[in-house]
Order: structure tokens, then sequence, then C-alpha cells
């Protein structure tokens, strides 16, 4: 199951850089009516003179979860190890399927795992749906540079369908076709919620009550911050940051709930043994007490039968 595992990932990692990196798949074509208004906002430079650039984004996105998870695990681990209520056969080495892992760090790898591979999932589906609509961007028209008299445009409503109606910079032409959905808003929102959700669910020393939803809620508080930035920089619609929130949360809670579990559940010394031990056969073989009705038809049944084998 392990080496089916990292095939899966693998293959989520290739498909996000043929997405992200190469021209495999092509951008729809969106035209546009000229001289409209919701496709002249200015445009304030590359994403790299953004409030929130895509290094800070990417490096805040990938490095606070896996720091904060290893912490989280660490502490808890050896918290449990010192209690007396700690099962002693978790100190031993727990047996994979290809190696020997510690419980802590094979614990530490899955959720980082499952973390990693949905931080993929939402790169992939909002890619897809960047190439499959082609939404225009709110600077597009200021970047695309269309020579309106060349394109008969003394018409406000004339619609322009062609890819060669611009004459800007084909880059920033291209990069202001991707914008539905949001990139930044979906990936701010995943982390944010699979870093709510694990800290709720796994942290459970006396005197967070408070503590618990107020870090929560900063997570939170910063993704939503960022889909603002996003609108008030005029580099997506509302409708794309909505659109990318909804992804990233429905990714997040899909693999917290259904993957691994809201973060419960005892580690096994082998995880792909069943949850629950095989029932212990001498209880089985145990007998049962009847009921005086049980017994009453027991013995009728019992003298019917002695009696037809003397007949016989």
């Amino acid at each position: 199951m392990l080496y089916f595992q990292l095939v899966i990932m693998a293959g989520t990692i290739m498909l996000a850089y043929y997405f992200e990196y190469t021209d495999t798949f092509t951008v729809h074509v969106q035209g546009f009516f000229c001289y409209d208004t919701s496709y002249t906002k200015p445009y304030l430079g590359p994403e790299e003179s953004s409030a929130v650039p895509p290094i800070l984004l990417y490096a805040v996105v990938a490095g606070l979860p896996t720091l904060l998870i290893t912490i989280t695990e660490t502490v808890l681990f050896l918290v449990q190890y010192t209690s007396k209520e700690f099962d002693r056969s978790e100190k031993i080495v727990a047996t994979g399927d290809c190696c020997y892992l510690n419980p802590l760090v094979r614990r530490t790898f899955r959720f980082l795992g499952v973390y990693a591979f949905g931080l993929f999932t939402v790169d992939i589906f909002v890619n897809a749906g960047q190439v499959v609509t082609g939404n225009l961007a709110p600077y597009f028209l200021t970047v695309c540079k269309p020579n309106y008299t060349a394109l008969g445009c003394q018409q406000a409503l004339r619609y322009i369908s062609h890819q060669e109606a611009c004459t800007g910079n084909q880059d920033d032409v291209l990069r202001a076709r991707k914008t539905f959905p949001s990139k930044e808003a979906a990936l701010s929102i995943y982390a944010a919620l699979y870093l709510a959700m694990y800290v709720t669910c796994t942290v459970q020393a006396k005197g967070t009550r408070l503590a618990k939803p107020v870090m929560s809620l900063g997570f939170m508080c910063l993704a939503f911050l960022t889909g603002l930035n996003r609108v008030a920089e005029y580099r997506n619609h509302w409708s794309d940051v909505i659109a990318g929130f909804i992804i990233g949360m429905a990714i997040a809670t899909f693999l917290v709930v259904c993957v691994v579990h809201n973060f419960k559940g005892k580690l096994l010394l082998n995880e792909d043994s069943p949850a629950e031990s095989q029932p212990n056969t001498a209880m089985l073989n145990m007998g049962h007490l009847d009921s005086p009705l049980e017994k009453y038809i027991a013995s009728q049944v019992g003298e019917r039968f002695t009696r037809q084998v003397w007949q016989n």
C-alpha cells in the first residue's frame, strides 16, 4: 500500500507541475466587449509587487503547517510517553510496509503527507478551472491594449473574440486570462482551515479553551485578508475569490474528516491491520444463559426426537 500511495503522490505532483510550469494545457480564449469597464481597472504590476507576493504565500502555506504540526506532535508524544497511562508497546518502533518508523515520525508524516497531497490537489483544481474558463482579470484591457479603431469598436457593444486583438505583453495578457478561481484564496483558506481543524481536534490540554479558537480564527482571518487583498489590488474579482475559498475549504474538510478522521485514533504498530483486534475465541465458545421458555422448548424437542428414535 505504501508504494501505491507514493505513486499517487508522484502523479499528483507531476500533474500540478504540468499545469503550473508548462503550456501543455491551452488556456481558453474568452472574448470581451469594447470599452467594458469591468476589465479596465489599473494594473499594479506583476505578482511580485503585491502586498502578498507568491513567494511569501507559498512559504507560509508550506512552512507554517510543517512547523506547527511537527512541534505539536513532538510535544504530545513526549507528554504521552512520560504519562503512566501510555501504552508501553507504543514505545517500540512501529512496523511499516518497508521500514521501521517511530510512532511520532509515522503520525507526523501521515498528517503532513495528507496536507501536502491536499495542497497539490488544490493547485490542480484551481489551474484546471483557470484553463477551462479563461476568465478575464479586472485589469485585462489595461494590459491587453487593444486597437479599438482597427477592431471596429465604434460601438461599445461590439464583441471581440479573437486572440490577436491584444497588442500588449503576451505574458501579462496570458496571466490576465487565468483568474477564476483565485489560487491565492484557495491555497490560503486550505492551509488555514486544515491547521484550525488540526489544532482544535488534537490539542486537548487544560487552559486551551480560548487559545485554540483564537489561534484558529487567526489563521482564518489571514486567509480572508489574502482574498481581500486580491480584490483590493484589482487582481481578482469577488467571484474568483469566493470560488477559491469554496475549493480550498471543501478539499480541507474532506481530507480532515474522511482521510485522517479528525486526527483521532490511537496509533497501531501496523496501520494496515484492522482497527480492532479479532474477538477472543474463548469468549465465543462460552455458552449463554437460556431463558425458561428456551429450556422448555429444547426439552420438548429433545423428547420428541427421542420418541421418534425409539419408534423407528
